[in-house]
């Protein structure tokens, strides 16, 4: 994704989910995959998919079980 496409990205979901948070990071190494964070969080990623000249991004996240909270 462009440095223009992440801005876009980002600035999409912060108005979807309503939160200035959300970071949409360039990858940590090369050819890497873009990072999803809510603050210093990682949560996900994003992918860019170009098919029959439309673009799309996927966003895919992380939620580890031992993040959540389960009522007793």
């Amino acid at each position: 994704m462009t440095p223009a496409e992440r801005a876009a990205v980002q600035a999409h979901l912060r108005r979807l989910f309503g939160n200035n948070r959300i970071e949409v990071a360039p990858p940590e190494r090369k050819g890497g995959s873009t990072e999803l964070k809510v603050g210093d969080e990682f949560i996900g990623t994003i992918h860019r998919d170009a098919e029959d000249g439309e673009v799309s991004y996927a966003v895919q996240i992380v939620v580890l079980s031992e993040d959540l909270e389960v009522p007793n």
